[in-house]
């Protein structure tokens, strides 16, 4: 029986980055995964969905090049050539995952992992042969899928999920998208940008519910102004496919109404991949689809650790990828810190981008602070407006009796890229003056930072 310090079950960011850490300190390492290496992130998630959200970014840049004093005949977008190119990007950051095992000397076993007591892991290759490895350690990173509602069965043809929304073989002409996620709302700006008429229903009051509600109208204003519909408060309770394409019925807070769509894209969240792993055989505690575990992801069973999606944390790629870093310098016997899950930030990429982190302005009150709130928009910014891109802005809350920075909430270009200013600072403990009196390059849209600081305290000079 092969022997290691640590095996892995599955190799996504956080799987893979897990065994690669425990590689780097001195542990053999083996990965067991049934499907492509580097999971769903890097094959029908993170990675593909950016490409596809780039052709639609640079087919909109063509839409008004005019308005840049090009003046540019006739385009049109190519969705089997946007999905080729998708596909081309996933498939090369899978091999760079294969590259990395070779270089960190990691083995990869193929197949369905399952825990057995002992310290063994039971792998089935897709023939149905069963064999068992040993290990010292072993830590579960088998993420997550699609979430399917009663009144909305994945068919994988009409109703579909965010991976066939990513290898559709021809672009619709009417697609309803239920969920306003990061999800939903990527592909409706996706499709949206290529010329399909595309619907939202959102069951909360108001589209990506989970931002600053500043944030929140910000992009149902820009969304509105693309020509996409959106329906809040709202529920899809059954969706016809006998015909040619889908009837939805949608009942909103004014009545029950009927929406066509050639496809309808369930983006409702995502649920666990805990069947068939063997928790209860060895007897590993999980409650709602999640498995419970400590500040160092150990279970209640020795020698098991969980980490990414199938735990409490956020089902965030770069979240799964910290979790397993700590998780394994724990086994190594070093003292890393437990994950600050205040200090994460989220990033959506549709356009405008979001990115924020912290506590936004209702959850700092309801916290008991008291706060200094200073705004930025971009349309007061030289950079945003010179590249095109005034929409939205830079939203900092600050506790007004420390300085503590709470909170960061963007929407605009490029704001994907400067949330990971406000990360580091509140992670070293940055005050909102140090913040000001940080000299920021100009033009920049990074500017908006220091301008919404300045902004929280009476300082601001561009508004």
């Amino acid at each position: 029986m092969a022997s290691y310090d640590v095996i892995v079950i599955g190799s996504g960011p956080g799987g893979y980055v897990a065994a690669i850490r425990a590689s780097q300190l001195g542990m053999k390492v083996g990965v067991v995964e049934k499907a492509e290496l580097g999971g769903i992130c890097l094959n029908w998630g993170c990675i593909p969905t950016k490409a596809l959200l780039k052709s639609a970014n640079v087919f909109e840049y063509i839409q008004h090049a005019k308005e840049y004093g090009i003046d540019v005949k006739e385009a049109a977008p190519d969705m089997s050539a946007m999905v080729k190119r998708s596909r081309d990007v996933a498939a090369g950051m899978s091999k760079g995952v294969q590259f990395l095992f070779k270089k960190n000397k990691i083995d990869q076993i193929v197949g369905h992992g399952k825990l057995k007591k002992g310290g063994k892991v039971e792998v089935t290759d897709a023939e149905g042969k069963k064999t068992d490895y040993d290990a010292k350690h072993i830590i579960l990173a088998t993420g997550a899928r699609s979430r399917e509602l009663p009144a909305l069965k994945l068919d994988g043809k009409k109703i579909i999920g965010y991976r066939d929304a990513m290898v559709l073989p021809e672009k619709p002409k009417k697609m309803l998208v239920v969920g306003s996620g990061a999800i939903g709302v990527e592909f409706a700006y996706f499709y949206n940008t290529i010329g399909v008429e595309v619907t939202i229903v959102e069951f909360l009051p108001r589209i990506v519910p989970v931002e600053d509600e500043e944030v929140s109208k910000q992009l149902e204003k820009s969304f509105k102004k693309a020509g996409i519909t959106i329906y809040t408060n709202s529920e899809v309770t059954k969706v016809d496919t006998s015909g040619k394409g889908c009837v939805a019925t949608v009942k909103t807070p004014t009545g029950e109404i009927k929406i066509e769509a050639d496809i309808v894209l369930s983006a409702v969240g995502v649920t666990t991949n805990l069947e068939n792993l063997g928790l209860e055989e060895v007897g590993v505690k999980n409650e709602k689809g999640k498995v419970i575990v400590d500040a160092f992801y150990k279970t209640n069973v020795a020698g098991v650790y969980a980490i990414g999606d199938i735990t409490n944390g956020p089902a965030l790629a770069h979240v799964a990828s910290a979790e397993g870093i700590i998780c394994v310098e724990k086994i190594a016997g070093q003292n890393p810190e437990p994950l600050n899950y205040n200090n994460i930030p989220g990033c959506t990429y549709c356009s405008p981008e979001i990115a924020s982190v912290g506590y936004t302005e209702e959850a700092a009150k309801k916290a008991g602070y008291q706060i200094k709130v200073g705004k930025f928009p971009f349309t007061a910014s030289g950079k945003a407006k010179a590249a095109g891109a005034p929409d939205g802005f830079v939203k900092v809350i600050f506790d007004a009796k420390y300085g503590e920075w709470l909170g960061a909430h963007m929407i605009g270009a490029n704001v994907t890229e400067m949330i990971a200013e406000v990360v580091s600072a509140r992670k070293l403990e940055t005050t909102g003056h140090d913040v000001i009196k940080t000299v920021h390059p100009h033009p920049t849209m990074s500017e908006a930072i220091m301008e919404a600081a300045a902004a929280a305290y009476g300082e601001v000079i561009h508004l």
